[in-house]
């Protein structure tokens, strides 16, 4: 289907995640498990923090937000992923590629910027701990969580307006498993170098400034660590930070690797298997990376179990 106006497109085709149909079945298999177990996972995440307690911080505040995104921001993708894994047409109506480009942006903008409220709130609790229950009360938890909501809030409304603006005259066929900024770009008869200079100023500087702001609280969260006397703590607390810092460094690589070229550059086949690391492997691994390492969590995790099994 070849359109002439963004006006006369009802549908635009997904070509997938891979061109052999024999490897849709095992794909299929393979997406299902993980979108459960990241189901399972932040869903469990959040239910412990809530009746534990003990649990009642604004770290956990913060992961309990972190997890809750990525149910929502997993599910913008992967359900529909799983549904053109079995059909023969995938086929996303015009409303659908736009709702799920606007959702699929907020949710990731949203994601960044808990990340970098997390890694500032983890900054204050291991060198202010004397401060850090003043500093990081109940109301500045709500304050950054709500502004990292309406940030990312503004970023996906600049970047579907600015995507859906732009006049489609080559083809409706994606070359994506879903609607994102880059692949639309490819399909635009018109000039896109005002999408570019969005993509540069708006993701590219709150990719930057956050991996700044999380570089910089790492830099003195390491100082601080080094100061401890007790190797098994340093042990301790090195083994928490390595793990966070790797899923971050995961996170942004992919989002720099992504969203900071020019759309000129972009090869879509290497860009599809980039883009399984932050749509689907990360929401999964996050339980594990910033709960279940977590000694807190386990002890609650152990109580809870131990309740439920006197109950029964």
């Amino acid at each position: 289907m070849v359109s002439r106006n963004w006006t006369m497109v009802k549908e635009f085709i997904l070509l997938g995640l891979t061109d052999y149909p024999l490897m849709k079945i095992p794909l299929f298999v393979l997406f299902l498990l993980v979108y459960i177990i990241t189901f399972l996972g932040n869903t469990g995440i959040i239910a412990l923090i809530r009746s534990s307690p003990r649990l009642h911080t604004s770290m956990y505040f913060l992961l309990s937000n972190l997890s809750f995104v990525d149910i929502c921001y997993s599910s913008v993708i992967t359900p529909n992923l799983l549904a053109n894994f079995l059909s023969e047409r995938s086929a996303i109506s015009f409303l659908g590629c736009v709702t799920q480009l606007f959702s699929f942006v907020f949710l990731g903008s949203t994601e960044v910027y808990l990340l970098t409220v997390m890694a500032y709130d983890r900054y204050n609790a291991i060198c202010n701990p004397l401060l850090y229950s003043l500093i990081m009360d109940t109301r500045m938890c709500a304050y950054l969580v709500g502004a990292a909501y309406l940030a990312a809030l503004l970023n996906a409304l600049i970047h579907t307006c600015c995507t859906f603006r732009l006049t489609f005259c080559k083809s409706n066929r994606i070359i994506h498993f879903y609607c994102d900024v880059p692949p639309l770009l490819k399909l635009s008869c018109s000039d896109t170098s005002i999408n570019d200079v969005v993509l540069i100023l708006f993701a590219g500087g709150s990719i930057v400034a956050s991996l700044v702001i999380v570089l910089i609280s790492y830099s003195y969260i390491v100082t601080a660590i080094l100061k401890i006397h007790s190797s098994e703590g340093r042990q301790k607390a090195f083994s928490t930070c390595s793990s966070h810092f790797l899923c971050v460094t995961i996170f942004f690589g992919t989002l720099v690797f992504m969203y900071l070229r020019p759309s000129s550059t972009y090869v879509m086949d290497q860009d599809r298997v980039a883009s399984v690391f932050y749509t689907s492997i990360i929401p999964m691994l996050n339980p594990l990376i910033y709960s279940l390492r977590n000694q807190e969590v386990k002890e609650a995790m152990t109580k809870l179990m131990r309740v439920i099994c006197r109950g029964k």
